[in-house]
């Protein structure tokens, strides 16, 4: 796993994160039964994680989009219906 992201914007995440980590849990504090506050504190906390390892998913997923564009369609269009394969590379 190698750091996707760059410095500043881990700095940035970190902050964000906490931001919404401690707003979510004062609201989850007030109202504990909300299911969004529990839903927000775990955003936050995803965004800390990602901040603190360098490493976002979905920066990850668009750059090997964008490397590979329609690779995931020009494999089921060399699949048959049947499951044969029709044109094998």
């Amino acid at each position: 796993m190698k750091p996707n992201i760059g410095r500043i914007d881990a700095l940035i995440r970190i902050t964000a994160g906490f931001t919404v980590l401690a707003y979510s849990i004062a609201k989850m504090v007030r109202k504990p039964h909300r299911n969004r506050s529990l839903l927000a504190a775990m955003l936050g906390g995803m965004k800390v994680a990602e901040g603190i390892t360098r490493f976002c998913p979905l920066v990850y997923l668009a750059k090997s989009e964008m490397m590979h564009p329609g690779h995931d369609q020009q494999h089921e269009e060399d699949h048959h219906q049947d499951g044969r394969v029709m044109n094998p590379s």
